[in-house]
């Protein structure tokens, strides 16, 4: 459903960052409303889609095509946040691979299922694999730990767990609606089945086929797994997910990495590393593979949509004035060369507060310009928030880009080197 309600990016509380195409499909099917999209900042290379989750006024961007890894992430991100500088927290949703319990973590890891980031013995519920230093012998050792989620998510996470112990999942639910509203994603909504959910020993690697499938493969290198229970659905795993900028598609390299990880891995993915330390953040991952050279597509669509039905079944339980209370996100994300100065952001959180201030500071100046602020003679035309801010970006005289902020007539502006 559209909605006609102009918004501003004041409005938007919750990130949601994809890395495919296809998971972006399904986070704009999991929608309740769709809001029309706002002006953007020449130098913002995203492209948002806006929309409402259970009350939540979410802002879901993608990774540009082709480019992957969680360098990619960062700037996504950086850019996110800079233009919705009341974003709370994101999800990052999507695809992974999955460490079945060959591996050593005990988990009974299976294709559809999902993976949720969560706090695990020494780590914050995601781990950079791929970073460290070599050291005698030429021993690789992983230095450093990324940040866990903020206690909002987790707290939303225990109640959600609870849930589904109680066989209340509605992700079933959801991509029943997802269908109804785009009957177009029906491989998306329909798991491929048990018969497909093929794992290999790890140490057997894959045979080429015309048609990309494992049809070539020995069917002697099956793992042997005991089945599932038929109408089960997609099985829930919390726990810790690793993060690296390759793509994991080896079975004894990974449960090499798995086991020097306390054995605590249920995933592989390539983006969360460059959120959680600067990007407050949960990871949620359907699992399209077992991060194996036995990949294929056959998957994916599943994986993305249940990951999709798992967050937004999870910002239902989040109140909409809990999210709007929590501390704004920090300021010193990292951002590309391009981007506007972190100092804006902070200015934004310390001024937003004297807009009483301003409001009482211009007379009908309000009425003749409803959207604009005055800079130097010139008005500036930006979009209004509920609370009568507007806010954006102009050029300055001096070739400086200059941030403003404030009420619709009354010339308030930051320089881009205030702090």
């Amino acid at each position: 459903m559209a909605s006609h309600q102009q918004r501003s990016y004041a409005d938007y509380t919750v990130g949601w960052i994809c890395a495919l195409p296809l998971e972006m499909a399904v986070a704009k099917a999991m929608l309740d409303e769709i809001h029309p999209r706002l002006p953007q900042a020449q130098n913002d290379h995203n492209i948002y889609t806006l929309g409402t989750l259970h009350g939540h006024n979410v802002v879901i961007a993608c990774l540009p095509s082709g480019v992957y890894g969680y360098s990619s992430a960062s700037t996504v991100a950086a850019q996110m946040l800079s233009a919705f500088p009341a974003v709370r927290f994101s999800l990052m949703v999507g695809i992974g691979g999955g460490v079945p319990g060959a591996g050593g973590n005990h988990a009974d890891i299976r294709l559809g299922d999902v993976v949720v980031s969560k706090p695990t013995g020494t780590f914050g519920g995601v781990v950079q694999y791929d970073y460290g230093k070599t050291i005698s012998r030429g021993r690789f050792k992983r230095t450093g730990t990324l940040n866990k989620p903020p206690s909002i998510l987790l707290a939303a996470l225990a109640n959600l767990e609870a849930d589904h112990t109680l066989g209340l999942s509605q992700i079933d639910s959801y991509l029943s609606q997802m269908l109804m509203r785009y009957p177009s994603l029906t491989k998306f909504a329909s798991c491929p089945g048990p018969q497909f959910d093929i794992l290999f020993e790890p140490e057997y690697h894959h045979i080429d086929s015309a048609d990309g499938t494992c049809r070539s493969c020995n069917p002697r290198y099956l793992a042997r797994r005991p089945s599932r229970p038929s109408g089960d659905g997609p099985q829930i795993h919390y726990g810790l997910i690793a993060s690296g900028n390759r793509v994991m598609k080896d079975g004894l390299v990974r449960d090499r990495i798995a086991r020097d990880l306390e054995d605590s891995v249920l995933c592989f993915e390539m983006e969360a590393a460059g959120l959680m330390d600067n990007f407050p953040c949960l990871v949620i991952r359907g699992i399209s593979d077992y991060a194996d050279s036995h990949k294929n597509k056959q998957w994916k669509p599943y994986a993305a949509a249940v990951a999709a039905a798992y967050a937004k079944e999870l910002l239902s339980v989040i109140p909409v004035w809990h999210v709007r209370k929590a501390p704004l996100m920090p300021s010193d994300v990292p951002t590309s060369s391009d981007l506007p100065p972190s100092g804006y952001r902070r200015s934004y959180s310390k001024m937003k507060a004297k807009v009483p201030e301003w409001q009482s500071g211009f007379g009908s100046e309000r009425d003749q310009y409803p959207a604009s602020i005055q800079q130097g003679g010139t008005w500036f035309q930006g979009p209004v928030s509920n609370n009568g801010v507007i806010m954006g970006n102009i050029n300055s005289t001096n070739g400086h880009q200059v941030h403003v902020l404030g009420s619709p007539g009354a010339a308030v502006y930051l320089n881009a080197s205030e702090q």
